[in-house]
């Protein structure tokens, strides 16, 4: 295990530094009990955790068992997927969200991840030799620290100088620096913000710590690591046998983009039929240990073999194909585990189950009474689950469990309320629209507008939920192309629809299985029949949608503009798809929302406060009056700046 550092008295971690400071909007809503770890008796400890891997990399801050703050470093650096190194935007973010300087932070819970070579250990010459090339600012970023341990055999309290990196980046040098295993920081983040007395955890990804998969149990107040442990980072030729990777090098044999483009081929497997399958099958197989096991000999022999097999066949076969071998498999996989384990709940993380289509059939398949997808599943999930691996060895099981909560909402960016107005009123090409900024948008949306929502803190994770989301009227057939088209998109799948908690039910397939995953859009659903040709924009061919349910508590602007609308049309749902263009990251700061309304991206945004126009766009006059008087008139192509 990686207990390698001894844990000083609480107390004393507390006499070391400045009593709290106020923090920034620190998200109280986040939580039911978010204040619950007091009962315990715990000290405050402020945790700075991160992780910076290959891609997607993060950060998160807690105070104890309160999530304060989760960015990640692409919306920061608006390059999707960023990684690759330490990610100090992310990092600096959630300390200024939290309140703290890095001096104030106690500990720093990280993934083995990818670290500048001067913070590991070397002999003398070649210590000084990349000293000196990072001081010259010529330092390669190329060093894994998994990728180190399983090659050298040493720990990373024997090749990481954590000195250094604590004294060189205005850390305290008391500061503890705490590494955690990739797959169980993706595992504690699925099970913590469950209520769950049993649980089957079960991941899956490219790799993380030298393996693919992992499966734990919660039973009995025991959670046991059952496949996929720290054992394997001094395993020297682990298996390939990754489903998400394979998933990958069928992406790019579909001529996308690998880490990036998977969801595109999610979406279009539902368009065509999986004729490779069998193919594919013949490298892959599950085992009667419940474990995947596949003959490719390494990542490149892999991806060769599946580029063979996809050769001169359409998009949609291959995405048919390598969908339903992966529905196949770890259908198979996980209800072999729920089966010995005769777990009841299912909490899965890794970037395999950012698949919706697989999420669904996991749920309506296998005997389970609740599943509960991390909604930032991939690796910019493993930021917060670092922090929950600190936790957990630092207090013990007993504890840690006591300290779970659900989650009510992911918004734990940065709050830009106080600036999106001063902003948006500023610029010469922007209009304001007057009027009740819920009713305006209303408005506009029901006369057939697209409109970005800009609102409190900016949603962590993959999914736009209500923070920076477009929202659109889902009884529009073409809108779906013409939005794309407006944000430089190229989707095989349509928009999300989110629909208010008292009207889920009776509009798609919720049940007590699948309604805690629908809060977060992290799994799809059938719509039911009667409302399937009503809102043609958000079914797909498979007629399924993948909702997201929204309670007025955590939105209160998001959630008002739709019972507006299903109180005007008797629709009760909206589009809700995220505010960014093609290959770029959710918007994050105003000076971003600005510009996707000058472009022409969107019609309007509304805020807390208003709505605005391009100053060509919508007609002042002509809105105020809609609004008052609750007529709907379509807008023009060139009110709509389309």
């Amino acid at each position: 295990m990686y207990f390698h550092y001894q844990y000083p008295p609480r107390n004393s971690i507390r006499a070391q530094r400045a009593p709290l400071s106020e923090p920034l909007d620190a998200g109280a809503v986040t939580f039911h009990n978010a204040e619950s770890w007091k009962d315990e008796g715990l000290g405050s400890v402020r945790i700075l955790s991160f992780q910076s891997g290959l891609h997607d990399a993060s950060a998160a801050a807690f105070e104890d068992y309160r999530l304060v703050a989760a960015v990640q470093e692409e919306r920061l650096r608006r390059e999707k997927g960023w990684g690759n190194d330490v990610p100090w935007l992310a990092i600096d973010e959630v300390l200024r969200v939290a309140g703290w300087t890095r001096n104030e932070v106690d500990v720093i819970a990280a993934i083995r991840g990818v670290f500048p070579l001067h913070y590991f250990c070397f002999p003398l010459p070649r210590d000084l030799y990349y000293t000196m090339r990072k001081h010259m600012g010529r330092e390669r970023l190329n060093r894994d620290l998994s990728n180190a341990i399983n090659r050298s055999g040493t720990g990373e309290n024997k090749l990481f100088r954590s000195d250094r990196f604590l004294a060189e980046n205005g850390f305290r040098a008391d500061a503890q620096l705490h590494f955690v295993n990739h797959h169980e920081a993706h595992a504690l983040a699925a099970l913590f913000f469950t209520d769950w007395d049993d649980a089957l955890i079960y991941t899956a990804d490219g790799t993380g710590d030298n393996v693919s998969y992992s499966v734990r149990a919660l039973q009995d107040g025991r959670l046991d690591c059952l496949f996929g442990g720290e054992e394997w980072l001094k395993v020297h030729r682990a298996p390939k046998n990754s489903l998400a990777t394979a998933y990958g090098h069928a992406t790019t044999a579909a001529g996308f983009r690998m880490w990036r483009h998977e969801g595109k081929l999610t979406g279009l497997s539902a368009r065509g039929e999986p004729e490779l399958r069998g193919a594919l099958a013949r490298h892959f197989h599950l085992g009667d240990d419940g474990l995947i096991a596949c003959d490719f000999t390494s990542w490149r022999t892999m991806e060769k073999g599946i580029h063979a097999i996809c050769r001169g066949h359409s998009r949609e076969t291959i995405a048919a194909s390598i969908q339903k071998l992966t529905e196949d498999l770890i259908s198979g996989a996980v209800g072999h585990w729920l089966k010995r384990t005769k777990a009841r709940r299912l909490g899965l993380a890794g970037g395999l189950f950012a698949n919706v289509r697989l999420n669904r059939l996991l749920a309506e398949s296998l005997p389970v009474e609740e599943i509960f997808i991390f909604p930032a599943m991939g690796d910019d999930g493993l930021a917060v689950g670092a922090a929950l691996c600190y936790l957990r060895d630092r207090d013990g099981l007993d504890t840690w469990l006591r300290q779970r909560r659900r989650l009510d909402n992911v918004y734990l960016g940065r709050d830009f309320d106080d600036h999106i107005d001063l902003v948006l009123a500023a610029a010469p090409q922007v209009r304001l629209l007057p009027g009740d900024p819920t009713e305006v948008a209303t408005q506009l949306v029901t006369d057939g507008a697209a409109g970005a929502i800009f609102v409190g803190r900016m949603e962590y994770g993959p999914r736009a939920l209500g923070a920076r989301s477009i929202i659109a009227n889902p009884t529009d057939p073409t809108i779906n192309d013409r939005l794309n088209q407006r944000l430089d998109r190229s989707e095989f799948m349509p928009f999300a629809p989110y629909v208010l908690e008292e009207d889920a039910e009776r509009v798609f397939e919720i049940t007590p299985v699948n309604r805690y995953a629908a809060r977060f859009m992290t799994i799809t659903c059938a719509v039911r029949p009667e409302w399937r040709a009503r809102i043609p924009a958000v079914v797909h061919v498979d007629n399924t949608a993948r909702p997201q349910i929204i309670r007025d508590a955590d939105n209160p602007l998001f959630a008002g503009i739709l019972r507006r609308f299903r109180d005007r049309t008797e629709i009760p749902v909206l589009i809700n798809t995220s505010f960014n263009v093609h290959e770029e990251p959710i918007v994050n700061r105003p000076e971003e929302c600005l510009r996707a309304l000058i472009d022409g991206r969107v019609d309007f945004v509304v805020t807390k406060k208003a709505v605005y126009v391009a100053a060509h766009g919508i007609p002042a006059e002509r809105a105020a009056t809609d609004a008052r008087t609750g007529r709907a008139a379509a807008l023009t192509p060139a009110e709509s700046g389309r």
